[in-house]
């Protein structure tokens, strides 16, 4: 297991059984404002608002579009294919910002809960970050994960969704305060993200299901991933 000697203090705070995603990303917005410096959490807002006018979102892949294909290097050094993938059953696929962002950490372990559904409905799990193999290999031992966590270098899989953006400086100094710079990482390169999204893909590559939304602190529910796989059937 990856030592913990380095963990943020809201890693405690994590739930440690099963959980409802939507009512704990709730809990967790109000908590933010309690443990996060008031200018830095202005900050926060200010991008995020800044990112919801700029219309990306509306550039995201649909519902409707073909998936772009990708192969990315798992956290535990196999490479995975989309296509390969697709190949054996639908695919939900999940990017996520990164193991220092506690929203992330609740989104994959709920998915890690709803794994035992996702895979009697016959598909696959793939979460998809910029975090380098071994931040990758990181969050998977932490959440205990058992389905693939990819490493996306450089985001360029993210972009080819549409959900890449550029962190803004005054942004980018407040996460160095906290003590996750981007490079940390994602390594040396531009200062960017993805929006977090997730998407269920047919075995045509056809995107069924896309959520995907400006605010970090949103996620798609598990329990709508299930119903659009169900969908599929």
């Amino acid at each position: 297991m990856a030592s913990d000697h380095d963990e943020p203090d809201w890693v405690q705070r994590l739930p440690a059984g099963s959980f409802d995603l939507t009512e704990e990303l709730g809990r967790w917005r109000d908590m933010r404002d309690a443990v996060v410096p008031a200018d830095i959490a202005d900050d926060m807002d200010k991008a995020t608002a800044e990112l919801a006018a700029s219309g990306l979102v509306d550039r995201v892949a649909k519902v409707g579009h073909r998936a772009p294909d990708f192969t990315l290097p798992g956290a535990l050094g196999r490479d995975v294919s989309l296509a390969e993938r697709l190949g054996r059953g639908p695919v939900v696929l999940s990017f996520y910002r990164g193991i220092w962002c506690p929203f992330c950490n609740l989104e994959l372990r709920a998915l890690q809960q709803a794994l035992p559904e996702i895979t009697a409905l016959g598909a696959t799990l793939i979460a998809v970050s910029g975090m380098t193999p071994d931040k990758s290999l990181a969050m998977t031992q932490r959440s205990d994960l058992s389905y693939d966590v990819l490493t996306d270098a450089g985001l360029s899989v993210a972009s080819s969704y549409g959900l890449v953006w550029k962190v803004p400086g005054y942004l980018q100094d407040d996460y160095a305060r906290r003590g996750h710079p981007i490079e940390k990482f994602n390594g040396p390169g531009e200062p960017v993200l993805p929006i977090p999204a997730t998407f269920v893909v047919n075995t045509d590559a056809i995107i069924r299901f896309a959520y995907a939304n400006p605010d970090y602190m949103y996620r798609a529910d598990p329990a709508d991933v299930i119903r659009a796989l169900r969908n599929l059937a």
